[in-house]
């Protein structure tokens, strides 16, 4: 057990030496992670509230939303605004910084939309990298496309 979380402790500060490193890959990494892109698409076409938000992706808790909203929110993709009124309401929007990832990200997106099915007809295939290893079938969710 306790090597199991020593070699994770050192996944993550090779990770995060990388980061340091290459900083282009610490941005993709967030572009690339399960809920930016989905925030990211939420916001394009105007500003939305974290409720609204909740309900567009509902299967994201709201702790990881919460957390991919600051995260957004610190690489300047999108400004919160909150109003001083009961109950308290924020807003989120994408800044001019978020409205440019979306111009290549809607390219990004497209491709996907159109290949998803050969992506899926690949990912059915065995296997055949490792000689004697079992199929490894990923199946796709529904929230993946």
């Amino acid at each position: 057990m306790a090597q199991d979380s020593s070699v994770k402790a050192g996944l993550m500060k090779d990770r995060l030496a990388l980061g340091a490193v290459c900083p282009t890959r610490a941005l993709l990494d967030r572009i690339g992670d399960r809920w930016s892109v989905l925030v990211l698409m939420e916001l394009q076409p105007r500003i939305r509230r974290f409720s609204e938000l909740r309900r567009a992706i509902p299967d994201i808790s709201q702790r990881m939303l919460t957390q991919t909203l600051r995260q957004l929110e610190a690489d300047g993709l999108i400004s919160r605004t909150v109003f001083a009124t009961v109950p308290p309401r924020v807003d989120y929007e994408l800044t001019e910084l978020g409205h440019s990832l979306m111009v290549p990200l809607g390219g990004l997106i497209v491709w996907a939309d159109e290949n998803r099915e050969r992506v899926r007809a690949a990912r059915r295939q065995p296997d055949t990298t490792t000689p004697g290893a079992p199929s490894a079938i990923r199946p796709m969710s529904a929230a993946q496309g």
